[in-house]
């Protein structure tokens, strides 16, 4: 599969060799990793992948993405799905990126891209999450067009529901 390409990022589609050696934590290319990562959170994501793949074969597209910088190549986060579809054409998402990288847009422009792609692959339904005082990645779902669905003693839910109607007037990047 392809990597996926925006304006600052390449979104590259995790390998299953990939993902054991994030697991592991030994990269084919050191110089793509810069401090801080992979995070805790990236190798859950691995470790997640990796057991999907054993219980039912690789879920790429499906899957996890490692976010690099198109103007350095450094890995500076990860993003993706937590799993295929379900029967009504939903997928739930998470991202995150390394502590140095926050708070330039990289985020929700990696979103945006994930959720064009998703779209692009008949996905109806993009659903996501953030822990109450997680501010900044709320402002990044709604910033990716994403709204609030509900919330519960722990966490926000937001999600973007596509229909014939809502896709033809605005995709996610362009959330009017």
């Amino acid at each position: 599969m392809d990597d996926l390409v925006t304006a600052r990022l390449i979104l590259h589609p995790m390998s299953v060799v990939e993902a054991e050696r994030m697991v592991a934590g030994t990269p084919r290319d050191s110089d793509r990793w810069p401090p801080g990562y992979p995070t805790e959170g990236d190798v859950k994501s691995a470790t997640d992948f990796l057991n999907r793949c054993a219980r039912s074969g690789n879920s790429q597209p499906f899957g996890p993405y490692e976010i690099r910088r198109r103007a350095d190549g450094q890995a500076i986060g990860g993003l993706g799905f937590h799993g295929p579809p379900d029967d009504s054409g939903s997928v739930t998402i998470g991202y995150g990126l390394i502590p140095s990288t926050r708070g330039f847009g990289y985020a929700s422009e990696a979103l945006r891209e994930l959720l064009l792609f998703a779209r692009a692959r008949g996905i109806t339904c993009v659903k996501g999450d953030a822990d109450h005082d997680n501010i900044a990645s709320q402002r990044v779902m709604t910033a990716a067009g994403m709204l609030p669905a509900g919330e519960d003693e722990r966490v926000k839910y937001y999600e973007i529901v596509w229909t014939g109607a809502t896709a033809a007037q605005a995709g996610p990047a362009d959330p009017r």
